[in-house]
């Protein structure tokens, strides 16, 4: 997708609703002087254009049970059945991401386990069985960065320059 050209409300908006997605529109309204109509029309366009992908509550897995974070490189023996691959990924619960990569894998992907043993039987039940020629996986003691992209590292549009 083409990067979309946003205005100064556009970031001022994105930089407010990025720290607290739960702040009421009416207080985005006042910090950037505008309506509370402006505001519904731009988070409306913002949707729109797959910028906003939506709102969600954010679940640490650790304190439902999960203590296992793992990261796994999948090579698969039929490469061209990647389709096929990640509509069965989709179908277990505990990946959470996959992604199609360069290097060394076909595709990555994180999963979450309630501990060791899981995470063995996660593999051996649930992977081997998609076709996998071979698979790393990596471990993550914890996560010491998780942060939204910063909204101030969008490139300007040239009606910004002004």
């Amino acid at each position: 997708m083409a990067n979309q050209k946003l205005d100064k409300l556009d970031k001022q908006i994105l930089r407010l609703i990025a720290d607290d997605a739960r702040i009421p529109f009416l207080e985005v309204a006042r910090a950037c002087n505008v309506s509370g109509a402006a505001i519904h029309q731009r988070i409306q366009k913002l949707t729109n254009l797959g910028i906003l992908k939506g709102s969600q509550f954010v679940i640490d897995p650790e304190k439902i049970g999960y203590e296992t974070c793992a990261y796994i490189g999948l090579n698969l023996r039929s490469p061209e059945k990647f389709d096929e691959v990640v509509e069965k990924l989709r179908n277990i619960p505990e990946v959470v991401e996959c992604h199609y990569t360069t290097g060394d894998f076909d595709m990555f992907i994180k999963i979450y386990a309630i501990n060791n043993h899981h995470l063995l039987n996660i593999i051996h039940d649930k992977l081997q069985p998609l076709g996998l020629a071979r698979s790393e996986t990596i471990i993550s003691f914890n996560s010491a960065i998780d942060r939204q992209l910063p909204i101030m590292d969008i490139p300007v549009s040239e009606e910004d320059e002004d």
